[in-house]
């Protein structure tokens, strides 16, 4: 296993569209997953695509157990290619995100309350489920990474975006 550069925002890999996996099994394809599992582990993610480490395919890796003293719940470690997403309902939720591709900032993220997922999972069997709350954001945000839309581009008031240490200052003060 490696530990790949993750790339930044003003990338231009990081704005395409991916183009869906062929062989899921081939060797390639099971290191660049191993590979995205040891990455996001040591930049401390709880989700990443593939285009973060400049691979235009569509495969994603999420997942987190629940820390103490945080308020979002445990996220099950997924491995999803070739994802196909859907709302599930009409409520839509905003709240903070950050991402790993744009280091230091958050922002506040409208997004579905829930969502239906399905694609491949690592051995290239089918999977589908549906989520809610934070888990359906984790998946929300890897998928538009796979559509080349980065969490900004999704924010309706850009006020609600800043440095997490300028942030996290005015909610002390608050």
């Amino acid at each position: 296993m490696a530990i790949r550069n993750i790339i930044k925002m003003g990338d231009p890999r990081l704005l395409a569209a991916c183009a869906p996996v062929q062989n899921v099994r081939s060797q390639e394809i099971q290191q660049l997953i191993r590979d995205m599992w040891e990455t996001m582990a040591a930049a401390g993610g709880i989700g990443l695509a593939a285009p973060q480490v400049a691979v235009n395919l569509q495969i994603m890796v999420f997942g987190s157990a629940q820390s103490s003293g945080s308020d979002r719940p445990q996220v099950p470690p997924t491995v999803l290619i070739n994802p196909k997403l859907a709302p599930v309902g009409t409520q839509i939720e905003s709240d903070w995100e950050g991402c790993l591709s744009i280091p230091g900032l958050r922002g506040k993220v409208p997004r579905w309350h829930a969502v239906h997922f399905s694609g491949l999972n690592a051995l290239g069997e089918p999977i589908a489920h549906t989520v809610e709350g934070f888990h359906a954001r984790v998946v929300q945000h890897e998928y538009d990474h796979l559509q080349g839309v980065l969490y900004p581009m999704q924010m309706k008031d850009l006020s609600q975006f800043g440095f997490n240490e300028e942030l996290l200052a005015q909610q002390q003060q608050a």
